[in-house]
């Protein structure tokens, strides 16, 4: 599949997986890959870790959008972060009421209006990529979401408000949000995991409620640190190795082995339980993700996608 037909079958992509598999990761490779497409990215961050900028090289987000990527030839990757309270300041300030958003930034109102509406910060967040999707700010919008059990209460946010509030600007704000919820031309999920057994097993329960209960449509799921194979572990080690060296390659040969096969055992039966198109990055044997290898990851989704058949 062509990587740029891709990046335009939803506006919305929204990465959602378990804490450590690599989420903000697979959000950053996911934008910059859809820039190098030639397209003008928005990249946000919600959970307040301000973690994907870093990978460009770039000073972590605050609120107003900052450039983070943008080469010759190809598109750019903006990023952002927002908050419930800031997402509440810009809506009363658009709507006439500075004053008043000031006074609640400052005094805590927010926390009072949260605990009598529960979900309205997840809503007032999503409220505000609807909006930033509505007005065409970017070509598309990757959204780096709460973790996986978070994530759920994220995106079920709007149901519980509008079932809450019946009538007025709360629920007109529930309903709009629901409708870019459910349409796939606007926005879909992109689940990630890493290839062992729990993970696996909460990307499948994820994916499930994020259909079944949110009705958000499901794009392929991101397999985060694949091992790549090699050829000869099998073998006797070289005969010029002593005997200790000999056998700790051995134990190395074994465990990467074992490594392997598990990671089989973990995407066949993914593939089995989630017949969901893959995309795979590879593991990178490095304490931080930076320029150089975002891009080696970008490389690696491209490969994927292009191996992928139409799936929208």
């Amino acid at each position: 599949m062509d990587p740029g037909q891709f990046f335009a079958s939803s506006r919305v992509l929204i990465v959602a997986g378990k804490g450590g598999v690599g989420k903000s990761t697979a959000s950053a490779t996911l934008a910059l890959a859809a820039a190098r497409t030639g397209r003008s990215v928005l990249l946000v961050e919600v959970a307040g870790r301000s973690a994907t900028a870093s990978m460009f090289g770039a000073d972590a987000p605050g609120y107003e959008e900052s450039t983070v990527y943008d080469e010759a030839d190809h598109g750019t990757v903006r990023c952002r972060s927002i908050t419930p309270d800031d997402a509440l300041v810009e809506w009363l300030t658009n709507h006439g009421f500075s004053r008043i958003a000031k006074r609640m930034a400052k005094s805590g109102l927010l926390e009072i209006v949260a605990t009598a509406t529960p979900g309205i910060k997840d809503l007032l967040v999503l409220g505000r990529i609807k909006a930033l999707e509505a007005e065409g700010v970017a070509d598309l919008i990757i959204v780096d979401a709460p973790a996986a059990g978070h994530a759920i209460q994220f995106l079920q946010a709007p149901v519980g408000v509008r079932d809450t509030a019946r009538t007025g600007v709360l629920n007109r704000q529930a309903v709009e949000v629901i409708e870019m919820l459910d349409d796939p031309t606007r926005c879909r999920a992109m689940l990630v995991s890493i290839p062992e057994e729990t993970p696996v097993n909460e990307l499948i329960e994820t994916a499930f409620a994020v259909e079944d209960e949110v009705g958000l449509a499901l794009g392929p799921v991101v397999i985060n640190g694949i091992l790549p194979p090699i050829d000869g572990l099998a073998d006797e080690p070289p005969a010029s190795l002593s005997p200790d060296e000999a056998a700790d390659a051995r134990m190395a040969a074994d465990l990467r082995r074992d490594r392997i096969a598990l990671q089989t055992e973990q995407l066949d039966r993914l593939q089995a339980r989630l017949p969901l198109a893959q995309i795979r990055m590879p593991q990178l044997f490095t304490t931080e993700i930076g320029p150089t290898e975002l891009h080696r990851l970008a490389d690696a989704v491209e490969a994927s996608i292009e191996a992928l058949e139409d799936w929208a």
